[in-house]
């Protein structure tokens, strides 16, 4: 097996810097996991990319108040009302519009957590950060036999679902969209862009200022010669469009047909109340008609128990359906308050278009809270629908495992330690097929509930361990 040196990691990541202000722990090894997970990995993103199809066609028969199912009657148009909460009637347009039907995201990356029971899928990001940092720890670990990613394949098809969506443009111009919000993540997404400039693409990193409209196309200022975007990557949260003055311009041009949009800008495709719906007790026949039968199936064991916590008043003698508090079924999400420590195994998080909808800002886990911040999860939630909706999610504990880490006091040596972890895969849509192109890896001590980037984690590369 292949093993790095604390100092030649050290190096490298001094090198070349990819968070804003981020560190974390180093190992000397690739996480890996089972052949037999790796199939499961590959099965996992033709299911995702099959659910958005999915839920598109549920969101726009839902609008137009059309039956979902071939030879039963059933409308739902709660659905478009919940995916369209807090909208702004732009962009309900926008996502309604006869052009952009069929337009999903090019990248899709779930977030799996490894329980005893196998992965379980939390969310589905369709505007992820990491893309820049696994393709440079799949080249860091490129002498690691096993590597999901090997040979560049985070670039190569990071570009490659970009320049199919302007598949009569040779070398198209990609500008890679980083906001303010977003800029954490700017460091990694100008690696990315630098080493596609290598490789002889016109792929260039900005920001939302550097563009400005000429003729109705999309141009960027290149040494004082301005030059026609054929594609956005968009990297900022469609919350975050009034802050960005480029953002009609962006528009205009992508009804002009002057500019392809990555990932569209369609907020159905960026709801955790997805999850919800895919749950939901009237959906059930919807989805068994919408996803083929192994999609179906594994989709079901991935993702857990989701409610979407919408507020509005049950008819007397109604219950809800969601957990169960006190060893009551709920008659009002309130109920949840007194549920008792066991049964508050259980994530409240905001569904979507907030600014604390990403990155685990808004997550309340309800078994590792005080009863008053439980209570505080709920009420804020509940007053937040209007405009906000939220979801409530079983919560599925990471099972312990065990890594070889440098350490954070002697960080020459490396050593065995316990934790918990979350796998990140990354799928790029190319030819109507999602490619898993990398999986990160984030290693977190035992001790912590919520796993994300953090200092005390490790982020690593994944490798396929030989049968």
């Amino acid at each position: 097996m292949h093993k790095l040196k604390y100092d030649t990691l050290k190096a490298a990541f001094a090198a070349q810097p990819l968070f804003e202000d981020k560190t974390w722990r180093l190992s000397q090894e690739a996480w890996p996991i089972l052949p037999a997970q790796a199939q499961e990995l590959e099965a996992i993103g033709a299911a995702c990319l099959e659910f958005h199809q999915a839920l598109e066609t549920l969101y726009l028969k839902s609008v137009a108040g059309r039956n979902l199912l071939r030879n039963k009657p059933l409308t739902a148009p709660w659905v478009a009302d919940y995916l369209e909460r807090g909208k702004p009637p732009a962009l309900i347009a926008h996502a309604r519009s006869p052009k952009t039907r069929g337009m999903f995201p090019t990248v899709l990356r779930p977030d799996l957590l490894l329980t005893d029971e196998g992965f379980v899928m939390t969310e589905l990001d369709s505007v992820p950060g990491g893309i820049g940092l696994t393709g440079f720890l799949n080249r860091l670990y490129r002498a690691t036999e096993g590597i999901i990613g090997a040979d560049d394949a985070m670039i190569r098809n990071f570009h490659a679902s970009l320049a199919a969506l302007r598949p009569e443009t040779r070398n198209p111009l990609v500008a890679l969209v980083v906001s303010e919000e977003a800029a954490t993540y700017r460091p990694e997404m100008e690696w990315i862009a630098h080493q596609l400039q290598v490789a002889g693409q016109r792929v260039f990193c900005m920001r939302p200022e550097d563009l400005f409209p000429l003729g109705g196309a999309l141009f960027f200022d290149v040494e004082g010669n301005p030059e026609k975007i054929d594609v956005v990557y968009r990297f900022f949260e469609l919350f975050d469009l009034p802050s960005i003055k480029a953002a009609p311009f962006i528009f205009d041009a992508w009804e002009s047909g002057d500019v392809a949009v990555a990932p569209p800008m369609r907020s159905f495709q960026e709801e955790k109340l997805a999850f919800g719906l895919f749950h939901h007790h009237l959906l059930q026949d919807y989805w068994k008609e919408a996803l083929g039968p192994r999609p179906l199936k594994l989709l079901r064991a991935l993702i857990p128990p989701t409610w979407i916590m919408d507020p509005a008043p049950l008819p007397p003698g109604a219950v809800l359906d969601g957990p169960r508090a006190g060893g009551r079924a709920l008659g009002d999400w309130r109920d949840l308050i007194a549920a008792s420590q066991k049964e508050r195994d259980l994530i409240i998080k905001i569904s979507g278009f907030h600014e604390n909808a990403w990155g685990a800002r808004s997550v309340v886990l309800g078994s590792d809270c005080s009863r008053e911040q439980w209570q505080e999860g709920v009420e804020r939630a509940l007053a937040l629908a209007p405009a906000n909706l939220h979801v409530l999610q079983a919560y599925r504990k990471p099972r312990r495992m065990w890594h070889s880490l440098y350490g954070a006091e002697a960080p020459h040596e490396a050593g065995e330690v316990d934790g918990r972890l979350r796998l990140c895969p990354y799928y790029f849509v190319v030819e109507g097929k999602a490619r898993l192109s990398g999986a990160l890896a984030t290693f977190c001590p035992p001790d912590k509930k919520i796993i994300h980037g953090m200092q005390d984690a490790a982020l690593l590369p994944t490798r396929v361990r030989p049968a």
